[in-house]
Parts: C-alpha cells; structure tokens; sequence
C-alpha cells in the first residue's frame, strides 16, 4: 500500500528536482560554472532518493541502473 506520507515526500522529490533543473539553467546561463555544478549534484542527489525510495516501497518494480543522463 503506498500511504499518503510516501507519496507527499515524493513528490516532494520531484518537485525539488524540477526546481533544481530550472536553477541549473540559469546558473548556467550566467556562467556561473561551479553554481551550476553544485546545483547538478543536488539535482542527482535528489533522484539517487526518489529512486530509493521508490525501491523500498513493497511490491516495487525492479530497479533500472541509473545513468548518466538520467538526470
């Protein structure tokens, strides 16, 4: 059974992912090299736990590797 608290920390997850790929962005934009890698670490970071997460739950399907540009 996936409950109401695991479903708002992943989305919660993907929200931050969302938002962490729009600031990349700008950083990127303004040239601001090291930002824009710490914020791409953050964003990986993020789905690293999303997919956890998503792989604790019980009855969840096998995991695929993550890649490199799954991010």
């Amino acid at each position: 059974m996936y409950h109401q608290h695991d479903r708002k920390r992943a989305d919660t997850l993907d929200y931050l992912q969302s938002m962490l790929a729009q600031l990349k962005l700008m950083a990127d934009s303004e040239g601001f090299d090291m930002l824009a890698y710490l914020i791409d670490m953050a964003s990986i970071e993020a789905k690293e736990m999303a997919h956890a997460e998503a792989q604790a739950r019980p009855g969840a399907r096998p995991a695929r590797d993550l890649r490199p540009g799954d991010r």
